[in-house]
């Protein structure tokens, strides 16, 4: 993990824009390749438990994993032990971390029967326990939550396994008078999402996340302030560039969905001006940015409850949800998402698969929205049926697994052929299991860091950063922008991978093509 700023409006480059004729050409399904999306699913589950902070359970699977992180919070008098790291290094990072279960929730809200089909629903439940149960011991108290463990700048300097670990274990909380709206809010979605996950299962779990995201919806709302303006560890690494307002308003969207609660409803509606609601329409969804997931919500109760009270407000979320979902498809004019030459979305050099992984999930369940409403998307004059929307996520989901230049696997672990030196500490050194011998804070750079050969340990799962905007990509583990990976990567895919798994889509019938 490196520095993640981000910038809400994207800076393209106009030669970029200038120099893509988009061609649309068909071919037989006899020569297109096939996937099993039921394997890409069991796969991706695995991947959270290789990040697993805390005593691992009985039933881990990830087997060269072991405990870590017993101690953390000791300092400060807190049981901060669980959660997730949230890439290749070992800092607990609150933001990401939440977005990550959101998704991961949101996947199981709404493809629950998909995921149990493919037997692996209790896997998905138990990747948002994970975090759950995490997130409930951070809030202590009503109006502080604890949103990071370890130091990033101290981390970096090591190359050591979690298992190791000698860096500092420094906890930092946001509370009333260090405010931080964005993740404490980011939370509360995550655990209202989580709420409507376990409502049937376990009730009684459900209820008390619930308790917990209505207290952190409050304490969000009340004492306004962006985190990292509170707590100036997060800056270089997961500085919150939107500001807090999106988060407001998606926790608010979850917490109506979570309860029925018109209350929160409300809030999403008469906020929606001043929050920038129905005014940002951007082309990225994201651990920072937050409103083409919120937009996509509002559209669905606008299709689904057809409320005639705020309906002007809702058709104003809606267009600019349909804003962000045709730029991706290529069908917005001049705003549109650039495509690499092999066909996959483009948003920026670091990490891009995460606007990949979150985009498509987005595309894949609007297409359902409009499938369930017998509606189509219209893009500038050109009508889009909701089939052809899951075509173009099913063709980035497919270049994700192996359809691309390259051939290559970016899901960890799957097919044949994907990245073997991936920038991960735990994955790249020995296995604890296999050679418990302590390795230091500089060893670890000196002997395995910089060795030639493959990780010892596959990440399986791991979605990496992928290949840059001419889809050329270097396999190199000091090649962090495209070699690392990140939970809020994988997360948005679970669901889109069931969803797939179950899928009557013919082969891919069409495929977009550079012609530069």
């Amino acid at each position: 993990m490196r520095i993640r700023r981000q910038c809400c409006s994207r800076c393209l480059s106009s030669s970029m824009k200038k120099t893509a004729l988009f061609v649309l050409i068909a071919f037989s399904s006899a020569t297109a390749v096939s996937f099993d999306y039921g394997e890409a699913l069991k796969k991706s589950l695995l991947y959270f438990e290789a990040q697993r902070s805390g005593r691992l359970p009985y039933n881990q699977r990830v087997t060269w994993r072991d405990h870590s992180g017993l101690t953390d919070g000791l300092e400060q008098g807190v049981d901060l032990v669980g959660g997730y790291y949230d890439a290749g290094d070992h800092v607990k990072f609150g933001l990401p971390m939440a977005f990550t279960v959101t998704m991961l929730s949101w996947s199981v809200v709404e493809y629950r029967d998909e995921i149990k089909g493919a037997g692996q629903l209790a896997h998905a439940m138990e990747a948002i326990k994970w975090g759950t149960d995490y997130f409930i011991k951070a809030h202590t108290e009503p109006n502080v939550l604890w949103i990071e463990v370890g130091d990033g700048d101290t981390d970096h300097y090591c190359w050591q396994r979690p298992e190791d670990m000698t860096t500092s274990r420094q906890a930092y909380k946001v509370d009333a008078q260090n405010p931080g709206s964005d993740v404490a809010a980011e939370t509360a979605a995550a655990i209202a999402a989580a709420s409507m996950a376990f409502r049937d299962s376990n009730p009684h779990y459900s209820h008390l996340l619930l308790h917990h995201a209505q207290e952190l919806f409050d304490f969000a709302d009340m004492y306004r302030g962006k985190y990292d303006g509170s707590v100036g560890a997060v800056k270089s690494y997961y500085a919150s560039v939107s500001g807090y307002r999106d988060e407001l308003l998606w926790a608010a969207m979850w917490l109506y969905r979570a309860t029925g609660n018109d209350q929160y409803w409300a809030y999403v509606v008469n906020n929606a001006e001043c929050f920038g609601g129905i005014g940002w329409a951007i082309t990225e969804f994201s651990w920072d940015v937050k409103y083409a997931g919120l937009q996509i919500l509002a559209s669905k109760v606008l299709m689904e409850e057809k409320p005639e009270r705020y309906a002007n407000v809702l058709k104003q979320y809606q267009s600019k949800a349909e804003h962000y979902l045709c730029s991706c498809l290529q069908k917005n004019n001049e705003s549109n998402v650039d495509l690499t030459p092999g066909g996959l979305l483009y948003v920026r050099q670091w990490n891009n698969m995460q606007y990949v992984s979150s985009a498509t999930f987005l595309l894949t369940v609007y297409s359902d929205y409009l499938q369930k409403a017998n509606k189509i998307l219209n893009c500038v004059g050109q009508e889009v049926r909701p089939q052809e929307m899951l075509e173009f996520a099913k063709s980035q989901v497919d270049y994700i697994l192996g359809s691309n230049p390259r051939g290559m696997s970016y899901l960890v672990g799957f097919g044949s052929n994907y990245p073997i030196n991936i920038h991960h500490r735990g994955a790249s050194i020995v296995s604890y299991k296999e050679n418990s011998g302590f390795i230091g804070c500089t060893q670890g750079y000196d002997h395995w860091y910089s060795r030639s050969r493959p990780n010892p340990n596959v990440l399986v799962g791991a979605l990496v950063g992928g290949p840059d905007n001419l889809d050329n990509f270097r396999d190199h583990r000091g090649n962090y922008m495209q070699t690392e990976a990140c939970t809020y990567n994988t997360a948005p895919l679970v669901g889109v991978f069931a969803r797939l798994n179950t899928s009557k889509l013919p082969l891919s019938q069409s495929q977009l093509v550079y012609s530069v």
